[in-house]
């Protein structure tokens, strides 16, 4: 457990010692996007969706992002659904329309791999309608693999920012004698450092410009839910 516990370190480490300026770049893009009035939205895929739920709905997260998270693109209902459907083309494009994406939003597209239609095609569909693209993505592993999208594109290839959550190729990374796949992925805490690094410095951007930062607390303290409600009515798609 401690070679482990190092290696996942040591993937922390590499975050911050090479991507602390990208994620302070996709967090001026949010306050920017925030103080226009703009929306911010955040999707994924397979366990890639994970990411989206870092940001949205938590204590502690902030409370206008719009979540694309659907069903068909989690776990919830069978282990390989997402699978198939982050490899469809044209279901990206589907939900870009139904979730209203307009020129001057910001989306945030996280991928481990980088290279299925879904994420690909909804990065492509970003672009073309104006909206700055954050993508969270392995780029070991994007590198090394082609895409499987009809253009040929990979995510890292279309976003303006490219957080690389330093990963290794397949995202497992830890090697056991006579267990012939690697274990252990890392892409799981290294989205949610990203998340938190990204999170509290778009805080500290808004409070820095003297904007109020609309921050979750959690529901289960005296007041907590109430409060969040508000924020809910007020950003939520739902409401």
């Amino acid at each position: 457990m401690d070679d482990v516990k190092n290696y996942v370190q040591s993937t922390i480490d590499r975050i911050y010692s090479t991507q602390i300026d990208n994620i302070a770049q996709a967090a001026k893009l949010t306050a920017d996007a925030f103080e226009k009035g703009s929306k911010i939205f955040v999707t994924g895929s397979g366990h890639s969706h994970t990411f989206s739920e870092e940001l949205y709905g938590r204590a502690g997260g902030l409370a206008f992002f719009v979540p694309i998270l659907t069903s068909e693109l989690t776990l919830v209902e069978h282990p390989t659904k997402s699978t198939f459907i982050e490899r469809l083309p044209g279901y990206a494009a589907i939900l870009f329309e139904l979730y209203g994406c307009k020129k001057e939003d910001v989306i945030l597209i996280a991928s481990n791999s980088g290279r299925n239609a879904y994420p690909v095609e909804m990065a492509l569909c970003a672009k073309e309608a104006g909206l700055k693209v954050v993508a969270v993505t392995n780029v070991k592993h994007s590198m090394a693999t082609q895409s499987r999208h009809p253009s040929g594109k990979r995510l890292l290839d279309l976003a303006d920012v490219v957080i690389d959550n330093c990963g290794d190729l397949g995202d497992a990374a830890y090697h056991l004698d006579g267990v012939d796949a690697a274990v252990g992925p890392t892409s799981s805490v290294s989205n949610s450092i990203i998340a938190l690094l990204y999170t509290v410095e778009v805080a500290r951007l808004l409070q820095q410009r003297g904007i109020e930062a609309p921050v979750f607390v959690s529901a289960n303290v005296d007041g907590g839910f109430e409060k969040n409600e508000k924020y809910m009515r007020q950003y939520a798609r739902l409401y």
